[in-house]
């Protein structure tokens, strides 16, 4: 956060005064005309705009391609030298979406943002442009309504009519004209929509074929899934009527969009070499996804009977162009949905870590409007619904839980108050895992970054009751109902069940 000692009501703020360092070997400085465009994914973003999760704010609910819905960050068990990315976006997709199934946007640029000295800004971006065309070796093309012509068995099948492919480029610092960057993977496959089991007999075995390599023991997968969140929504938005015995996920049968990501924890670090222990300081990183769309689209009649088909197929009408704006932002789960007001939901999606000092008072419940006791908000529901008893504010707990990390856990030495998910990448994963994550006692869960398995919302229910404050431990015991995601996950990558 850009926040002061005021800000912080005189809370302490060590600030870092370390430099970025690039990654050897990894990075190429920009130079030129040429380089700009051989790099499609650089940009500078001009400015901040008002504008992650599932329908959390006002605009993004309007734009669900460039939405993200959860972030994810955990070591894997059959991958212990590694961290693994999960960015989700597009909410609540119906499997049975077709003719035009969902898919990435190719008018949005979409990143997994790593900070690995504390300073909440980032040091490594790993930015995914999309492109989608008509498989030119497919007799129908756009001919056919279909988006496959008959049974596809793996993933460059001829009878997959639609198909989309994304580049990968890995920058260091600051987002801007001044990071640098390298194209470190082009034209990798997007898995396909599942259409059904007559268009894919084995779905997986298609899906598989875009899990690809893309350099330095990194891996990388995209497309569409089950998505992994579980909760009683309806029943959490309804004045927090939660815990009925009837009790549903409301996310049960409905997909998303994921990009999926592995890299080494050597390539994360500033040094560039292994943490040794859990206890190093480049054993903590912060992670936070954002989306950019180009800050003009202009419209163009396509009525015309002149007008080429070919520009209708997947570019429709639009025509984009001018600098790209920040519309999407997500790292810790539930932060916008329910600590951020209505008022500053789009303002929130649009910042940056490094200016959270504008948020603080939500979190802290100091804002205007804010109750006496029991905030934030959902903390006054909390004691008004379930008659919970919730600590008074200032909520300094909350502060240091969810802006600057556990101490001795996954706070950085620079601390830097800023929403992020952060993660001790040494902490060793666990084969039973507890899905209270640190609130039952393991250390490997959430807000130890994020795993697939984590019921942040009981989670997020119990520390905003104050289970992390002494005396108000019966906090532990509120939830929504609903534990587990209703698919089982994979034990490999991707590791998210089948869409």
């Amino acid at each position: 956060m850009n926040s002061t000692e005021a800000d912080l009501k005189g809370r302490k703020i060590v600030r870092s005064g370390a430099s970025k360092r690039t990654l050897a070997g990894r990075v190429t400085v920009l130079g030129g005309v040429a380089a700009a465009v051989a790099l499609m994914g650089t940009f500078s973003p001009a400015q901040e705009t008002d504008a992650s999760s599932h329908r959390e704010a006002p605009y993004t609910m309007t734009d669900p391609t460039a939405d993200a819905t959860d972030l994810y960050a955990f070591v894997a068990n059959d991958s212990t030298d590694s961290v693994t990315f999960v960015a989700n976006y597009i909410p609540d997709e119906s499997p049975a979406a077709g003719p035009n199934f969902y898919r990435f946007d190719d008018g949005v640029l979409y990143e997994i943002n790593i900070d690995n000295d504390g300073d909440a800004i980032e040091d490594i971006t790993f930015q995914f442009r999309f492109h989608t065309e008509i498989n030119d070796s497919n007799p129908f093309g756009e001919n056919t309504f279909l988006y496959n012509t008959g049974a596809v068995e793996t993933i460059t099948d001829n009878d997959l009519n639609q198909r989309q492919f994304y580049d990968v480029t890995m920058f260091t610092g600051e987002g801007g004209a001044a990071r640098t960057g390298s194209l470190i993977a082009q034209d990798i496959p997007v898995a396909p929509a599942y259409v059904g089991s007559k268009s894919f007999p084995d779905y997986e075995n298609v899906a598989e074929g875009a899990i690809r390599p893309i350099g330095d023991g990194m891996k990388v997968f995209a497309g569409p899934r089950d998505d992994p969140f579980f909760l009683d929504l309806g029943g959490i938005f309804d004045l927090l009527n939660v815990g009925s015995p009837s009790a549903t996920d409301s996310l049960a049968g409905r997909n998303v969009h994921s990009i999926v990501l592995q890299v080494p924890k050597d390539q994360l670090t500033a040094s560039g070499t292994m943490p040794d222990s859990m206890s190093d300081p480049e054993a903590i990183i912060g992670v936070r996804t954002t989306s950019y769309r180009q800050g003009v689209r202009i419209l163009r009649e396509l009525g015309n009977p002149a007008q080429p088909v070919s520009t209708t197929v997947f570019g429709g009408p639009a025509n984009n162009r001018g600098p790209w704006i920040q519309l999407s932002r997500l790292d810790l789960p539930l932060i916008n949905e329910v600590i951020i007001p209505l008022k500053d939901k789009n303002r929130f999606n649009g910042s940056k870590p490094k200016n959270d000092g504008q948020f603080l008072s939500y979190v802290d419940g100091t804002a205007p409007g804010s109750t006496a006791t029991g905030a934030p908000h959902l903390g006054a529901l909390l004691e008004i619904v379930l008659g919970l008893d919730v600590p008074p504010a200032p909520r300094n707990d909350l502060v240091q839980a969810l802006l600057f990390g556990l101490e001795d856990l996954n706070r950085p030495a620079a601390e830097v108050p800023s929403s992020q998910l952060r993660l001790n990448m040494m902490v060793a994963p666990t084969n039973s895992p507890n899905r209270l994550g640190v609130v039952g006692g393991d250390t490997q869960g959430f807000p130890n970054g994020r795993r697939l398995t984590d019921d942040v919302v009981d989670i997020s229910l119990a520390v905003v009751g104050g289970v992390l404050v002494p005396g108000y431990e019966s906090a532990a015991g509120i939830g929504d109902g609903i534990d587990e995601n209703d698919e089982s996950f994979m034990s490999s990558f991707p590791y998210l069940a089948t869409p």
